[in-house]
């Protein structure tokens, strides 16, 4: 083979392997788009339902889509497309309204027209109490950070989606809550862990359709004490299996 052929067929592989790597890169753009992308937790407000060191995926078509299913939120459209209206209950990833640059996660309570009120840690929709029936009690500082046990309580949306929330003041702040009217085109977000969520009763406000990212749907990695998933050395003290390939509900 001459000295000619050799580097024609060098850079006809270098050229074939920068092709792959280029398709690779853009179906995974396609993939984190349109269909799932991936999220971690890195706060306590979901609690017990998702765990500080939850690594999840986000379902980007459950809802349509808008400018934040694109990388950096350009500006290329307003409103959603193909857009469907989230249900009660759904844990659901979006764009904080103040700062879009910022995700967070909550589960929906209120939906447009809706009427919510929070009185004496008991949450009213349409001036219905929410059914909240006391389960027990969890004392694990994995979960809770807390060192004393938390009550726990199952609360039942009028749609039959039910969930545990953790009550860890009988009289925080956000037990006692003025009537809050849900604007159209908007959706009511709290965090499980109630007494200690910045959720729609604060800084959050009401959240408008277009901020919707996706649904969380299913937890593939998870590990405590805030370490790393790339820290394979702690994987066997650390990392929850019981919730590996755990569905959120």
């Amino acid at each position: 083979m001459s000295v000619a052929e050799k580097s024609q067929k060098k850079s006809g592989g270098l050229g074939e392997t920068f092709s792959v790597i280029i398709q690779a890169l853009l179906l995974a753009l396609i993939i984190r788009t349109l269909l799932f992308q991936p999220f971690s937790i890195p706060s306590g407000s979901m609690r017990p339902t998702l765990l500080e060191g939850d690594y999840l995926f986000v379902t980007k078509w459950a809802y349509g889509y808008s400018r934040y299913s694109l990388p950096f939120g350009p500006d290329l459209f307003s409103g959603r497309i193909w857009s469907s209206e989230p249900k009660r209950g759904d844990v659901v990833v979006f764009k904080f309204p103040p700062d879009p640059s910022v995700d967070y996660i909550k589960r929906v309570v209120g939906l447009p027209g809706d009427k919510i009120q929070v009185k004496d840690g008991q949450l009213f929709i349409n001036d219905v109490g929410v059914p909240r029936v006391k389960t027990g009690q969890i004392d694990n500082p994995d979960v809770t950070e807390e060192n004393r046990p938390i009550d726990v309580y199952r609360e039942t949306l009028p749609n039959g989606v039910s969930y545990d929330t953790l009550d860890i003041n009988s009289d925080s702040i956000g037990d006692n809550t003025r009537e809050f009217v849900v604007p159209a085109g908007h959706y009511f977000m709290m965090g499980d862990n109630r007494d200690n969520s910045s959720d729609s009763r604060f800084a959050v406000g009401f959240v408008p359709a277009e901020n919707l990212v996706g649904r969380a749907n299913l937890i593939f990695f998870s590990i405590a004490g805030k370490a790393s998933p790339l820290e394979i050395w702690k994987w066997p003290s650390l990392m929850r299996a019981g919730r590996l390939f755990h569905f959120v509900h």
